[in-house]
């Protein structure tokens, strides 16, 4: 079995909370007192995400087409400051990760789905850059996972190959085409669970 170098993280669901995930969006519908218009914006989120997650549309776009397109009884601020309220921290496995990291062992990065104000914001909430050194985030690269594109560039980047890299995510989609370009993968469910998969492959700080 090939020594693992690089440990490849989602974001959402693994260290942190999802960010605009449909959990986040109906707490925001309710909080808002916004229940009666789920399904339009349902339908308008769905139109206009991919271009959202991919840094196509600012945040404020994405607004004025789901949100602000008709008069509001709140602020466009009210409305980002509660989205961006809803990240937390998963402080065991971030401190897991940090370990990881701080260890030298392996080069740390994250392959994730996120729009551009929302990713900014939990990687200086968070500290995520104390742990990892590149972030191949949707917004940034144009690509959204489970499109096997954005594990490709992944490895293109970091110039280590497939069979000596992991890739951790919550979902089983994400984790398929990963692993069809050779990349361990860990679906991850607990930190124990996490951490005895990775020991299997060898991988402790």
């Amino acid at each position: 079995m090939s020594t693992i170098r690089a440990l490849f993280w989602d974001v959402g669901g693994v260290l942190l909370t999802n960010a605009w995930d449909h959990t986040q969006r109906a707490q925001a519908l309710q909080h808002f007192q916004m229940e009666a218009d789920e399904e339009e914006f349902h339908n308008r989120h769905e139109m206009v995400v991919s271009s959202f997650e991919r840094g196509k549309i600012t945040l404020d776009e994405y607004l004025d087409r789901t949100v602000f397109y008709r008069p509001c009884p709140f602020s466009r601020e009210a409305f980002r400051d509660y989205m961006f309220s809803l990240s937390q921290p998963f402080q065991d496995v971030l401190q897991f990760a940090q370990s990881l990291s701080s260890s030298g062992k392996y080069l740390m990065g994250t392959i994730n789905n996120e729009s551009r104000e929302l990713n900014y914001y939990r990687i200086e909430k968070f500290g995520l850059r104390n742990i990892f050194r590149l972030f191949v985030s949707s917004c940034f690269v144009g690509l959204r996972k489970p499109e096997s594109g954005i594990y490709r560039l992944a490895l293109e980047i970091t110039q280590i190959p497939a069979a000596e890299c992991c890739f951790i995510d919550d979902r089983a989609l994400n984790l398929e085409c990963a692993a069809k370009l050779g990349m361990h993968t860990i679906e991850m469910d607990s930190l124990d669970q996490l951490r005895a998969d990775l020991q299997k492959l060898g991988v402790s700080p």
